[in-house]
Formats: structure tokens, sequence, C-alpha cells
């Protein structure tokens, strides 16, 4: 897991009496974070990533918004064929996260979905913009260097451009037998 914060403000906001660059002590302090926003295809490569959100969410006591993208461009085959269409995508997609809205409810969490389409980098920031996020989870999918190269990466593209801290959740390797 990598936790990635966007530097403090310049300016400390009021303090309650609090000398400037002085903060309060983490534990005096109730959690802001009322938003956790998870971004995921709803694959098995991102599991580990809705684990950690569900487990976040529930020691936070925070909202959980899953957001899963539709990139168009990953559904077209060479020669302008597409492998499966948008709607058929999206379907699947919001059958998958209602799992996870009645998976919420048994544990007692808030939990809410937004299935959009587009560029998934692009609309993740946006999602995390419009509603407001307090930290956005996305997974990682462990390709290094030369994939992210060669694919690009949408966890770094969040990382660089969301309005909140991200958390880069690497995908759990097996448990190793001695």
């Amino acid at each position: 897991m990598v936790m990635v914060m966007h530097p403090e403000p310049a300016v400390d906001p009021p303090t309650g009496g609090r000398a400037a660059g002085h903060p309060v002590p983490s534990e005096a302090r109730p959690t802001d974070t009322r938003t956790l926003l998870l971004a995921t295809d709803l694959s098995d490569a991102s599991a580990s990533a809705t684990e950690e959100a569900f487990d976040l969410a529930g020691r936070l006591g925070a909202r959980l918004l899953v957001v899963s993208v539709i990139d168009p461009g990953s559904l077209k085959l060479p020669g302008g064929r597409y492998r499966a269409r948008v709607d058929q995508v999206r379907e699947r997609r919001e059958q998958l996260a209602q799992l996870l809205v009645e998976r919420g409810r048994e544990e007692g969490l808030a939990v809410s979905f937004l299935v959009w389409t587009g560029d998934p980098g692009d609309m993740i920031v946006e999602a995390a913009e419009a509603e407001r996020a307090d930290m956005v989870l996305v997974g990682s999918h462990g390709r290094g260097p030369v994939g992210r190269l060669l694919l690009g990466s949408v966890s770094e593209f969040v990382v660089r451009n969301a309005p909140c801290p991200v958390l880069v959740v690497r995908p759990r390797e097996p448990a190793r037998l001695s």
C-alpha cells in the first residue's frame, strides 16, 4: 500500500487558540474523513483496494462512494470493431456495484456508486471534485515502470491530479508456504 498526501496548506485553518504551525494532536481531533471514493474497474485485480476501502470506511465511519469508469477506447478491437458495447459493460458494472452497496448495508456502511463513461483518470478526478471526496482509494495493477510507460497509469494520473489525498493499494500477494 502506498499513501500519497498533498502538502499541507500554507495557511492554517482556525486553530481554536493554538498558534499557527501547532496542529491539534491526532488523538484530540475527530476524523475529518467523511467521504471515501473507491475508484475501481470492479475486477478481481481491484479486490485489494475494495477490501481496504471497506475496512477504512468502517474504521472512520465514512461514506463509501464506488466509482467505476468505462473507457470506450478499451473496448475497441483492431480494425475498429468492439469486443463489447458500452451499455453491456455498464449493465454488468452496475450489477457488481450493487453487490458492494448490499455488502455495505450488511456491514452498516453507507455505500453508493457511480458508473461513468470516459477517460478513467479524468473521470475519477472529476468525481472526487464533484463529490467532495476526502480521500481516493485506487488499485494498482503492479505493472512496474515498463508497463506504466507503455500503458499509462490511471493511479499515477489520479495521484498527480486529485484534489485530496490518494491511497494506492497494491494487489495482495498470496500467502507463501515455507
